[in-house]
């Protein structure tokens, strides 16, 4: 029997606002470069997905600076790579402070699913939580956001210290709502970070796979939309 179920939250609940296509539909015209945010869109997904495994060999943000910017030049380079964009250095150069100044404000939006679902769940009695690799607390965000009537808890690796795929945050977080793992599902975008590191401490995962991006993956369910995932409960 379920009785709490958990989400990630970036790409799961969240998305950046301005949406990232758009910063870097507008970081590539402030380059002179022309890149649609449809032709950016599959870059940026892939440039996701290289920062995670980065981050969850070191964490990015405690490496030195030199390296940090190294992860994240790289991650600017898959984005317009797999637009075919070629740049110069100096490009590469006015691309990184833009977008790095975007982003530093992290300001979010919700998907239009989100609260519908939320809705849904909590009218079955669910106990509903965020497990979050963010680096900060993001109560004050939720609140602003809309969420906070939805969440009985939410937990970062800010304050646990040990992030998503490791155990440490998955079973503080059953240890606050008082469930078992069996008793869980676990909500996330990331296969190997969200998936099966819940899978690995008795959580039960479910993916969602926003933009039809993973049909390959089977071993867990997969969901294009939020207001799918009842059907899994």
């Amino acid at each position: 029997m379920t009785k709490a179920v958990f989400f990630d939250w970036f790409d799961t609940l969240a998305q950046y606002y301005p949406r990232r296509e758009v910063i870097h539909a507008q970081a590539c015209r402030n380059a002179g470069i022309r890149g649609s945010e449809r032709q950016l869109s599959p870059g940026i997904i892939l440039a996701d997905h290289y920062y995670i495994q980065e981050n969850n060999t070191a964490p990015v943000k405690q490496r030195p600076l030199d390296e940090q910017a190294e992860v994240f030049a790289r991650m600017q380079r898959i984005v317009l790579a797999e637009a075919g964009i070629q740049i110069t250095d100096e490009q590469l150069s006015v691309i990184l402070q833009y977008v790095g100044r975007i982003f530093s404000g992290n300001e979010f939006m919700l998907f239009d699913d989100v609260l519908p679902a939320l809705q849904a769940l909590k009218e079955r009695g669910l106990l509903l939580g965020i497990i979050s690799n963010i680096d900060r607390s993001i109560d004050g965000i939720c609140r602003g956001l809309g969420l906070a009537p939805y969440l009985d808890l939410t937990v970062t690796s800010s304050e646990i210290g040990s992030g998503k795929p490791h155990a440490p945050i998955y079973l503080a977080a059953l240890e606050r709502a008082g469930v078992d793992a069996a008793e869980s599902i676990y909500v996330g975008d990331h296969h190997e970070t969200d998936i099966l590191g819940a899978e690995r401490v008795g959580m039960r995962g479910v993916l969602i796979d926003r933009h039809d991006s993973f049909t390959s993956i089977t071993s867990c369910p997969r969901v294009n939309s939020l207001t799918q995932l009842v059907d899994h409960v």
